[in-house]
């Protein structure tokens, strides 16, 4: 919104990119930076984005498509000079929910609707609000999907014999127990095998990731067992044959979407928007925090919106901000959005080129690639911290985690909102409250004293010193109040709102109520500190007029002055009759 109060997009949308071309801030040698990042970001995101693709349900290039066009529209139109966008672990588990459920169709109208929703918070400058999830429900969220993720890789870790993995939690352990006799000891041979390349690679050499190159050796020993000593493990080209001739990029298909349609996957879409404003937020925070720079969320929540909307369209997943892979291109030496658009482009030639070849990784070296990768989320440091941490904090970060795992994404995110609403509502207030004063009191100005000065409270005032915002969580405190009140005869009472940053519709509707109540008992009612914008929400109201702006009062002593008046026009008016 302008000053003006007309909106104005090009005030809100103003993507990173665009700003260092207008400013010309870009030469030869940050480009030589972007290049040699992009590169090796591309090479980091070739295994993850395979592997996320297979274990959410859908075929590898869906991964690679996934991160190339996201990839492309995220550091074109982001609000992040860092930021990496592509699919991610986290979208595993709804992404694999809404395939087995909906298929594949459900999944790109799932995706679609997501990708408004996010262009809508961004609109709406929701950017800052999401920014500012309580900590816990994140832990429980992250927690509770990893462990999710790893229970569904144990079908391919093991080498089980079994059909589809049920998609609850419950349900895939049974089957994997009822199966457990059908384990194949070179399927668990290579998952260990990759895990403990991975681990060992990092100490070796950084720059080329552990995955990657576990990937290529335990594919190509893999192969030659297969030739010469014919054991059997399963592939990626034993689970999608058609990769073995190439894979075409796939034409867009644009999708039917009804009312039918958004009626079922309303709550889906939802799940997909929330978790992935909210990991692309926190991926770009954690940027800011190790480069000094600053972002622009909003615009950020747009531009994964618009990557949401084109992505399904060719057959991509759901895509948000990675926080692994913006990490590598900040420390590759990555300066602009560039980067990330030369990670997508060398992705696509990848696509073009190298597809054939994924035909020979096993899957248990994917499950042992994802497991690492659970590993690494679970944040079980931050969990263990976080069970020290006072009761409630406990409570949510459990429940949070409980949900995720064992019931569904969806209403884990769906009741970490409500919880995180009304932990803000606690604690507002907490600080908040309507008091009474009885006796004397020190006119302030903004929390700091200015010019101390003790004001007598005349006999028959009475004053209310209002602390935060009144809102419909405080509002009701009156009626609690105003029964001190009720107990002592006064013909005019103050309320003090010094400290009311804003009035709701609740808060508007108990002071009225007040009013009419202090009307009955002859009591007038003065409002003493109202700020420009609460001022503004009672002319707007009306209120201003039924009490009379007479006794909207700039600060206590003129609210004391008219409360004066009142009193004593009443004591002259007695003095008279007698």
């Amino acid at each position: 919104m302008s000053q003006n109060g007309s909106f104005k997009l090009s005030e809100i949308f103003k993507p990173k990119l665009f700003t260092i071309i207008k400013q010309r801030q870009y030469d030869k040698k940050t480009f030589l930076s972007d290049l040699t990042s992009g590169l090796i970001v591309g090479i980091v995101a070739i295994p993850l984005a395979i592997a996320f693709a297979i274990a959410s349900g859908v075929s590898p290039q869906s991964g690679i498509i996934t991160a190339v066009i996201a990839g492309f529209i995220i550091s074109f139109l982001g609000g992040s000079r860092y930021q990496i966008g592509g699919p991610t672990g986290a979208f595993i588990v709804i992404v694999y929910g809404i395939v087995v459920e909906y298929g594949m169709s459900g999944l790109i109208i799932a995706t679609v609707l997501a990708g408004v929703m996010l262009i809508i918070m961004g609109l709406l400058k929701l950017g800052n609000v999401i920014k500012f999830m309580p900590y816990p429900i994140i832990v429980g969220f992250t927690s509770g999907i990893a462990v999710v993720i790893f229970s569904s890789q144990v079908k391919d870790f093991l080498g089980l014999q079994m059909g589809a993995v049920p998609s609850e939690f419950l349900d895939k352990w049974k089957e994997y127990f009822a199966h457990i006799h059908t384990i194949n000891i070179w399927a668990v041979l290579t998952s260990v095998f990759t895990i403990l390349i991975i681990f060992s690679w990092g100490k070796v050499y950084k720059k080329i990731p552990g995955s990657l190159v576990a990937i290529i050796f335990v594919s190509t020993v893999m192969y030659f067992l297969r030739e010469y000593l014919h054991i059997s493990v399963e592939t990626i080209g034993s689970k999608f044959p058609e990769l073995a001739g190439g894979a075409p990029l796939p034409s867009p298909e644009a999708p039917t979407i009804n009312m039918k349609a958004i009626r079922m996957l309303i709550q889906p879409a939802f799940t997909i928007a929330m978790l992935g404003a909210i990991e692309s937020l926190l991926s770009a925070m954690v940027a800011d925090g190790a480069t000094g720079g600053k972002h622009r969320s909003n615009t950020e929540l747009i531009a994964q919106g618009v990557a949401n909307i084109i992505t399904p369209i060719f057959g991509g997943i759901p895509a948000t901000g990675a926080i692994a892979r913006t990490m590598t291109n900040i420390n590759n030496g990555g300066k602009t959005p560039v980067a990330g658009i030369i990670h997508a482009i060398f992705l696509l030639l990848i696509y073009f080129f190298l597809m054939p070849l994924a035909v020979h990784i096993p899957l248990a070296c994917l499950a042992g690639v994802l497991t690492i990768i659970c590993y690494n989320m679970c944040e079980w440091r931050s969990f263990k911290a976080l069970l020290k941490n006072p009761r409630s904090d406990v409570a949510v970060l459990l429940t949070t985690f409980l949900l995720t795992v064992i019931f569904d994404l969806t209403i884990a995110i769906e009741i970490g909102l409500l919880i995180a609403l009304f932990m803000f509502l606690r604690r507002v207030m907490e600080t908040s409250g309507v008091s009474v004063v009885n006796n004397e009191i020190i006119r302030t100005e903004n929390d700091e004293e200015i010019e101390a000065e003790v004001l007598d409270i005349p006999d028959g005032v009475e004053v209310f010193e209002i602390n935060g915002p009144f809102f419909f969580g405080i509002a009701n405190r009156f009626d609690d109040v105003s029964v001190e009140i009720g107990q002592k005869k006064v013909k005019a009472r103050i309320i003090r709102m010094r400290r009311v940053p804003f009035v709701d519709s609740t808060g508007l509707h108990n002071l009225r109520n007040l009013w009419k109540k202090s009307q009955k008992e002859k009591i007038q009612l003065i409002l003493s500190g109202v700020n420009s914008d609460v001022l503004e929400t009672l002319k707007k109201s009306g209120f201003a007029d039924e009490i009379g702006e007479e006794y909207i009062c700039e600060n206590i002593t003129m609210a004391i002055e008219e409360a004066k008046k009142v009193v004593f026009k009443d004591l002259w008016a007695l003095h008279k009759e007698q």
